[in-house]
């Protein structure tokens, strides 16, 4: 086997499993899916309107990878339940929010694409929400978000602390410069040469 090929063939694996991993090609939830997930999703939360909300999402459920959309306003003082104390900093709350969230979110083949503070003040029409940043997060399927919402570990007490009010909503692009794809398969392809200069 020549060097290439050597060097070749266990990037163009590794590639594979990140395609197979990152996804966002898959089938729509069955029925039964849905129904089980919705029971799960109602002994976690008691608001019939995130509810009713949930189940318009996952009825527009193609099984495609798609971007959640999130605006975000702070709390004036965290507000955590009884038997937390981790102050009142909302910012502090939403840190250790961010940072619980990362190994899950990756687990289920999700990202972070953006996340950007409010600078300023444009055209803001009258009453309009205050926001404090917006974030993008790249979902593998409404399954996946649904996998990631349901889970039992206790990290969403941080983003609730932390948040007075969110409008969240998913959308799919039309125009993009993130290219994950492309990015890794080009990061795979500049170390294959490199090792190839290094061991020719």
């Amino acid at each position: 086997m020549t060097l290439a090929l050597v060097i070749a063939v266990p990037l163009l694996a590794v590639y594979g499993l990140f395609l197979l991993w990152y996804g966002g090609h898959g089938k729509p939830m069955t029925q039964a899916e849905i129904d089980q997930f919705m029971k799960e999703v109602g002994a976690l939360v008691q608001d019939d309107a995130v509810l009713q909300e949930l189940r318009s999402l996952v009825a527009s459920d193609d099984g495609k990878e798609f971007v959640m959309q999130n605006l975000v306003r702070y709390r004036p003082k965290a507000l955590y339940p009884p038997g937390y104390d981790y102050g009142d900093d909302p910012r502090a709350a939403d840190r250790r929010y961010g940072k619980a969230v990362i190994g899950p979110l990756l687990r289920h083949g999700s990202l972070i694409l953006f996340v950007a503070k409010r600078s300023g003040v444009f055209i803001e029409p009258e009453g309009a929400d205050a926001w404090h940043y917006v974030a993008m997060v790249r979902y593998r399927s409404r399954r996946d978000f649904l996998r990631f919402a349901t889970q039992r570990d206790d990290i969403f007490v941080h983003k609730w602390a932390a948040l007075e009010k969110t409008h969240v909503f998913p959308v799919k692009p039309l125009v993009s410069l993130v290219f994950v794809r492309a990015t890794v398969a080009g990061l795979l392809a500049l170390s294959g040469g490199a090792l190839f200069l290094l061991f020719r």
